[in-house]
C-alpha cells in the first residue's frame, strides 16, 4: 500500500484547503522542493502534486514551483501531476519535465475525446482522477455536481486504458473524517484497474482499514492536511502499511 503525500501548489507555496474551497487555504511551505525532499526523507514512494491554480484556469500555473519539485526527486521517486492539465502539448511537456503520470479530472469527464486521445498518445502515463459525492461525480474544483454515476465513468475510462483510478470523496476532503472504505471498496470491485483512495485520511486507523482492503484493488492513499498538522506520522504510517502489506 503506497502512502502518497499531496503538495498542493498555490501561487507557488505548498497549501492545503478544506474541501475545494480556494479562500480557505493554510500555506505549509514556501519551499514545495523541499517539502518533497522531507516526505521522501520519510520514505515516501511516490508524490501527488496539485497545481491548485491550475484547475481553475485551465492551464498550468505553477510550472517553476513544479519544475523546481521534479530537478529535486524525479529521478528518485514517481510524481504524478494534476490541476489544468486540457490538451495533448501541455502532458507531452509534463512528461519530459520528469512527471511520471499525469492526472486528468473534470476535462476527463467534460471531454472524454480527449482522454481517449491521451491514453493513446501517452500509454501507461494517464490516470483518472474522479471526485464524487454520495456516489455522483463532481466537476470544476467540486464547485458543480453532475449527473454522471462514478462506477459507470470509471468503467468507461478504464476502457480507454487509463493507468488508474484516484478516487477522492469529496464530503471528507481536507476534513480528517476517515476515508469513505465503502464507497472506495465498491469501485476498486468494479475495476480491473487500481484505486488509488484520496479524501479524509486522518491517523494510522484509516490507514489499517485501506490495508485490510488492499486486495480488493486500492493500491495507494492520498494524505494531506493530516500530515501536515501532524496527526498522522508519515513514516510511521508507511512503515505499518508496508507490514500489513506483507502480511
Amino acid at each position: 500500500m503506497l502512502l502518497i503525500p499531496a503538495i498542493d501548489l498555490k501561487d507557488g507555496h505548498c497549501v492545503r484547503l478544506k474541501q475545494g474551497a480556494m479562500d480557505d487555504a493554510t500555506v505549509f511551505s514556501e519551499d514545495p522542493a523541499a517539502m518533497a525532499r522531507h516526505w521522501i526523507d520519510q520514505g515516501a514512494k511516490r508524490l501527488h502534486l496539485v497545481d491548485l491554480n491550475g484547475a481553475f484556469a485551465g492551464k498550468p500555473k505553477n510550472e517553476a514551483a513544479i519544475k523546481a519539485i521534479l530537478q529535486e526527486v524525479a529521478d528518485e521517486i514517481p510524481v504524478q501531476l494534476g490541476g489544468g492539465i486540457r490538451d495533448l502539448d501541455t502532458i507531452e511537456r509534463c512528461l519530459d519535465d520528469g512527471v511520471s503520470y499525469v492526472i486528468i479530472g473534470t476535462a476527463a469527464v467534460k471531454n472524454p475525446g480527449f482522454l481517449h486521445d491521451a491514453c493513446g498518445a501517452f500509454p501507461g502515463h494517464i490516470i483518472v482522477g474522479l471526485d464524487a459525492k454520495d456516489g455522483k461525480v463532481a466537476v470544476d474544483g467540486w464547485s458543480k455536481m453532475t449527473g454522471h454515476d462514478v462506477i459507470d465513468l470509471a468503467k468507461k475510462f478504464e476502457d480507454y486504458g487509463v493507468e488508474a483510478v484516484i478516487y477522492t470523496d469529496i464530503g471528507r476532503d481536507g476534513m480528517m473524517t476517515g476515508v469513505n472504505i465503502e464507497a472506495t471498496v465498491k469501485l476498486a470491485k468494479a475495476l480491473k484497474i487500481p484505486v488509488i483512495a484520496s479524501g479524509g485520511i486522518a491517523c494510522i486507523k484509516d490507514i489499517k482499514a485501506l490495508c485490510e482492503v488492499e486486495e480488493e484493488g486500492i493500491m495507494g492513499a492520498i494524505t494531506g492536511r493530516a500530515i501536515y498538522e501532524g496527526k498522522l506520522d508519515f513514516q510511521k504510517a508507511q512503515a505499518e502499511a508496508d507490514k500489513l502489506s506483507a502480511v
